[in-house]
């Protein structure tokens, strides 16, 4: 099997798993919606992200080390895997220790009442995503992608019975996700016999050191992009507004964290692609044709990302209603008009993904961490600038911004490990006539529908080719 068919194979396998479990988990957005009120929203938001900020600090990254010693044949995977639960345990045991202290920082105020169940929540999701990586590293595909099934549907069902049934509110969503994260990880480890590759005996100090290595810089990178995130919520749950007419608040945090639910259509498309391509950029990554590899499979990628961006941009008034409900509270309805740049926004997010594999594959992880950085600091400055003078709309063009800059600096640095070609007129059009798109669905000039239809049919027309020849590549029998 040719590594583009390989590569087309798993793709479809993880989408088989992922695609159905990532539209129940937006459909459960309508039962968050209509069970919770835009303030307690806000805190359901900075809970979640708190938690995604703490993980990757705490289990130290091991999960993304899992990924690339698993796949590596020099390395024992025995060894990696007791190695990389021997540091997330340690990790995970300092951050019981220090957690008192995070009473103390000010603007955590909303972890009040649910501190412990924080922590608990962090141990499960680092048991769970040690588990499904490490599968994922063995080859087992299809066992990780009918994981992704059960996970969601029993989060759907605890959802329904604590949050629907119970009205527990916030404190029902995480224990939720705490007891979905327990029953994926005790499946995986016993079906997968994990329990086999889990012995002290097996801990190695050298491999240790080298994950590492590899691990560290990560940790940063990861908690970037959810400063990135963060930030945008906190601007605009505590920020006083700078001209009349800008309403910030908790409401207005709990608004702009639904807004960002619609672009996860998009995130999820590129998600689905990005775990059987990360296995194949690992892998392929001493073949002698690798730069030409790299260069058609990210010409067929950015053509799709560019076609679904443009799809939901103008189908976005469509589509918001049947993710986020506003009969219970009206609030909601605006949702809509903060969505389109946010789309384009993790639309860059999705190719700094791809160019990220580079520095996975080539174990240049310290430059995921330097152009992290720049976005975030990028991110934080025009949310103080815009979020006070424009509010919600004003943290979802510093979002665009902050990764569209890292786009500029990662598509030029990466490329110095990996040289591939890109077609950079494209890319300029395409981001164009998707801009457009967005100021179309804000301002929604007369005819505006009819603007959006040939705006979408544009972009098919400027990228259709790339999927085509990738589609007889992957056909072809020889």
């Amino acid at each position: 099997m040719n590594k583009y068919k390989k590569l087309a194979m798993n793709t479809v396998i993880f989408a088989i798993g992922s695609f159905g479990s990532k539209l129940l988990v937006l459909f459960l957005t309508r039962l968050y919606t209509a069970n919770i009120n835009p303030s307690d929203s806000s805190t359901k938001e900075l809970l979640e992200i708190s938690a995604n900020f703490l993980i990757p600090i705490f289990t130290l990254s091991m999960a993304d080390a899992i990924i690339r010693f698993g796949l590596d044949k020099n390395y024992n995977k025995k060894e990696v895997f007791t190695s990389a639960c021997c540091l997330s345990g340690c990790g995970l045991v300092l951050m019981f220790i220090i957690s008192p202290l995070l009473r103390m920082v000010s603007f955590l105020d909303y972890l009040q009442g649910y501190t412990i169940m924080l922590l608990v929540y962090i141990c499960t999701s680092a048991f769970r995503s040690l588990c499904s990586q490490f599968v994922r590293s063995r080859g087992m595909v299809k066992l990780f992608s009918f994981d992704g099934i059960l996970t969601t549907l029993t989060l759907f069902i605890f959802n329904i019975i604590f949050i629907s049934h119970l009205g527990m509110g916030v404190k029902g969503f995480m224990l939720s996700v705490i007891l979905s994260d327990f029953c994926s990880a005790l499946f995986l480890f016993t079906v997968a016999k994990l329990y086999k590759f889990l012995n002290i005996r097996y801990f190695n100090p050298a491999l240790a050191k080298a994950m590492l290595a590899f691990a560290v810089p990560l940790i940063p990178t990861a908690v970037m992009w959810i400063i990135t995130g963060f930030s945008d919520r906190i601007f605009i749950r505590y920020m006083e507004p700078a001209r009349e007419g800008v309403v910030l608040g908790e409401a207005s945090a709990g608004i702009y964290g639904y807004a960002t639910k619609i672009p996860n259509l998009i995130s999820m498309v590129s998600t689905i692609f990005f775990q059987a391509w990360n296995m194949s950029a690992i892998t392929e990554n001493d073949s002698d044709d690798r730069s030409n590899f790299y260069e058609k499979v990210f010409s067929v990628y950015q053509s799709i990302m560019f076609i679904a961006s443009g799809f939901l941009v103008a189908g976005v008034q469509l589509v918001t209603p049947l993710i986020v409900t506003s009969e219970n509270f009206g609030e909601y309805a605006t949702v809509y008009m903060y969505t389109p740049i946010l789309v384009t926004a993790v639309l860059m997010m999705c190719f700094n993904q791809f160019l990220s594999s580079i520095y996975t594959a080539t174990k240049h992880t310290k430059n995921s961490f330097w152009t992290s950085l720049i976005a975030c600091v990028v991110n934080i400055v025009l949310n103080a600038v815009l979020i006070p003078n424009f509010g919600i709309q004003g943290a979802s063009v510093a979002t665009l911004i902050s990764y569209f800059v890292c786009y500029a600096i990662r598509i030029v640095d990466a490329r110095r490990y990996v040289p591939f070609k890109v077609d950079f007129k494209l890319f300029v059009l395409n981001t164009a006539v998707l801009l457009a798109l967005c100021f179309v669905v804000i301002a929604q000039p007369m005819y505006y529908p009819f603007y959006l239809v040939c705006g979408f049919l544009f972009i098919v027309v400027c990228n259709y080719r790339a999927v085509f020849e990738m589609a007889k590549k992957i056909l072809r029998r020889k």
